[in-house]
């Protein structure tokens, strides 16, 4: 295991794509996450996206078995020091909600599991109002003060409640969120109104999840095409969304003018957007793995950023 940095920047360098590991222990076996791992390391990947209730909606499937996964792999590969490693609590099954000794509790789990002694990003999952907002503050501050976490995120909160974290944050004088984690992309685009505009006034990186809407925005779906993927029917929800057809056209023209797919259009488009650090994608095989990585060199220019967001 590797110490925490002494000090922590702030602005946390994720690279240009976070890996997401919510396939591990679903789509992916160990092995096939191992392959996903070594290829994406090999190909610049940094950072690593998981939580600990990946991947538990499948019957059959423990609380973090994404986690034993990549904590595994970490250690056969002794790469700790090359990887930046994120991951959740508040949805786990029994380790639900943001009570203090919950969040410990969790963290201490979600270490032995990922085989470390520290995670370089700590999110609350999901927001809890069952909780004093001043007290779920106050234990992620602790966590990071004792080095078992270096930066924290919020994921899924309201631009109102993640405000007031972190103002709660700067009174109390413990390190706050600095990352957020929200669904975005293409055909969802909700927290432009209110949750973006926040963030740039905070300064919070964002790190958008369902950045390829369960797979629509890979392209495979288009003109109604059946898909055998666990994903589908989430995927195909995404085609009844106004706008659906023109957007995948602007994709198909923009990735054919650069010799690119579908899929690292859609995620250079998130990347171009100011608040967003890192979109998060996931893959269950290295050939899946290609696209992604496509997209970590693809800058679009402002024109077809415009177009692709009409």
């Amino acid at each position: 295991m590797t110490s925490p940095a002494t000090t922590t920047p702030t602005t946390l360098d994720l690279g240009p794509l976070m890996l997401g590991g919510n396939v591990f222990g679903w789509t992916a076996d160990r092995d096939q996450g191992f392959a996903v791992l070594d290829a994406w390391l090999a190909a610049g990947g940094r950072s690593i996206d998981t939580a600990d209730m990946y991947p538990q909606w499948v019957d059959g499937r423990a609380i973090g078995d994404s986690e034993r996964i990549i904590g595994e792999w970490i250690t056969a590969r002794g790469v700790r020091d090359q990887v930046v490693v994120a991951t959740k609590v508040g949805q786990g099954d029994g380790r639900e909600g943001l009570a203090p000794e919950n969040l410990r509790t969790a963290l201490d789990e979600s270490l032995e599991r990922l085989q470390t002694d520290h995670v370089d990003l700590y999110y609350a999952h999901v927001d809890d109002e069952s909780v004093p907002q001043a007290e779920y503050v106050a234990a992620f501050g602790a966590l990071v003060a004792e080095g078992k976490a270096l930066h924290l995120g919020a994921s899924n909160f309201s631009a109102e409640r993640l405000r007031g974290a972190v103002a709660l944050a700067a009174e109390q004088g413990v390190t706050g969120f600095t990352v957020s984690q929200d669904r975005w992309n293409l055909l969802a685009r909700d927290i432009e109104t209110d949750l973006v505009p926040t963030l740039a006034e905070l300064g919070i990186q964002e790190t958008p999840y369902s950045a390829l809407a369960s797979g629509f925005l890979t392209g495979k779906y288009a003109a109604g095409a059946q898909v055998d993927s666990p994903r589908a029917g989430t995927a195909a929800s995404y085609a009844q969304k106004p706008g659906a057809d023109r957007v995948l056209a602007a994709q198909l023209e923009i990735a054919s003018a650069h010799g690119v797919s579908p899929t690292a259009v859609a995620l250079a488009w998130l990347r171009a957007q100011p608040v967003v650090s890192a979109p998060i994608a996931s893959a269950r095989n290295p050939e899946q793995l290609t696209a992604l990585v496509e997209s970590m060199t693809l800058e679009l220019t402002a024109d077809e950023v415009a177009a692709l967001a009409g």
